[in-house]
């Protein structure tokens, strides 16, 4: 099982996201992850099905999320979240590719727990990387340790993430790398890359931006028009 579960945007300031995104999706803010204080961030987070939406912001000055907006030239995407339901194959392969482990972190109890793989971008290429595993319920709208124990209640029923869209310098390459490292196939389409996932795809296209390599755009089932927020532009996922 290889999933599409989280994908998480940073700005200098929560607030004025918070509000775009609020009427993108018609949905309430299921959470707020105390977790990332330890990080320098404040968040938001929405509960699109089983799939969510994380807008950050740094709370002081010399943050890895800042140094990204400012490299980046502003409000970007930041992060894809997957989940499986085993990890043990995901660190050998990891090993074997030489990548490396930004962050390993585990956390909860036998109620809600969740362990995060964070990878290395140099090591992946096309945008931050997470592979997670979430317990003890492992079904799609089951357990969510980073969306706390409540957030079923403010969840869309009409809206779900199904696609993330990376701009690459080698479109190519960066497919072959996160191929190898989900151990899922990259086959060519039109003038990029695609990565099919259990409920999802990850699109890898050729980067036009000064702004460099990146998490460019996101794909919703459900969503009748475009919109843009946070430097992502959110796809209706007939735009294939």
């Amino acid at each position: 099982m290889l999933r599409l579960r989280q994908i998480a945007m940073v700005a200098p300031d929560l607030a004025p996201v918070e509000a775009e995104v609020g009427r993108i999706v018609v949905a309430d803010v299921c959470y707020r992850d105390p977790g990332v204080g330890k990080y320098g961030l404040h968040n938001a987070l929405w509960a699109l099905g089983g799939t969510f939406l994380e807008a950050l912001a740094p709370l002081q000055p010399g943050t890895t999320a800042g140094r990204y907006i400012e490299r980046r030239g502003g409000a970007t995407g930041y992060m894809v979240i997957l989940d499986t339901d085993d990890l043990g194959p995901v660190r050998a392969r990891l090993a074997a590719l030489n990548v490396r482990i930004v962050e390993d972190l585990t956390v909860g109890d036998d109620h809600l727990h969740a362990t995060a793989l964070h990878l290395h971008p140099r090591d992946t290429g096309g945008c931050l990387l997470s592979i997670d595993y979430h317990g003890p319920d492992g079904a799609m709208l089951g357990s969510y340790r980073w969306a706390g124990a409540d957030w079923h209640r403010h969840a869309s029923a009409d809206l779900a993430i199904s696609g993330a869209v990376m701009t690459c310098d080698d479109p190519a390459a960066t497919a072959a790398r996160w191929g190898a490292i989900l151990d899922r196939p990259a086959t060519r389409r039109g003038d990029g890359w695609r990565i099919p996932l259990d409920n999802g795809a990850l699109d890898f296209i050729p980067n036009t931006s000064p702004a460099g390599e990146g998490l460019a755009a996101i794909r919703v089932r459900g969503l009748d028009t475009p919109a843009r927020t946070c430097g992502l532009d959110f796809l209706p996922e007939t735009d294939q």
